[in-house]
């Protein structure tokens, strides 16, 4: 088999029409709970697949605008497999997603592939992209020759940022340092000030942080994903 240099850099070239792009990998040694594939035995390695700011918003919308009934309920998610499952039938490798079992453990993944750490909102925090990033799937490889070096830890993000603006933002408070209050949020965003200022805008707590800011969402990009969110009656 190739070894990982060539794998992402073929992957890059497949992902950038989609703007999507190669997040990590993460080989699996002997200690670690590797998962198990479908044909049987566990993998040897993961690349994870993912989005970085606004890229995939117009390959995908225009996606979506071909499609009966916009895609369906979960749009996003039957793109994502259309694009990673024809990769991994190319690369004889098996896909896998964070909204589908046997649910796999992306964070730990994106946080040993890019040395990422959680932000208070419950999203990891990456060192460039602040909270304006996500993960849309992953590869999964039975055989992988060469050696992966866990990315390095570096500081939290958080520690850096003195004003914390992302702990004042919430217009009900639900983001503190210890926990995200995510009923307080459900609740607010099905009220008519929710739905006047967070649904269309985007979650002000996570617009606010200064991190990564030039990688924020798209206008349309926010509303699409705050209008995915199931809210209560």
């Amino acid at each position: 088999m190739s070894g990982p240099s060539s794998i992402v850099e073929a992957l890059e070239k497949r992902l950038s029409p989609h703007g999507l792009s190669c997040r990590g990998v993460v080989r699996f040694g002997r200690d670690d709970d590797a998962p198990m594939l479908p044909e049987g035995g566990s993998a040897a390695a993961v690349v994870l697949i993912g989005v970085v700011g606004g890229a995939l918003w117009r390959p995908f919308d225009a996606w979506r605008a071909t499609e009966p009934n916009q895609g369906g309920a979960d749009p996003l998610d039957r793109w994502s497999k259309i694009v990673i499952d024809q990769l991994a039938a190319d690369l004889g490798a098996f896909a896998c997603y964070p909204s589908e079992p046997p649910y796999q453990p992306f964070q730990t993944w994106a946080m040993r592939a890019e040395g990422l750490q959680c932000s208070p909102l419950g999203i990891l925090i990456h060192p460039q992209y602040g909270l304006w990033h996500s993960y849309r799937g992953a590869l999964l490889f039975r055989d992988w020759s060469v050696d992966v070096e866990p990315a390095a830890r570096g500081p939290h993000a958080c520690q850096s940022c003195l004003e914390r603006p992302c702990l004042s933002a919430c217009p009900v408070g639900a983001i503190s340092e210890t926990m995200f209050d995510v009923a307080a949020c459900r609740q607010h965003l099905a009220t008519q000030a929710g739905q006047e200022g967070c649904m269309v805008s985007g979650c002000l707590a996570r617009n606010a942080c200064p991190v990564g800011a030039a990688y924020r969402y798209p206008p349309a990009q926010l509303r699409f994903h705050m209008q995915a969110l199931k809210l209560p009656d």
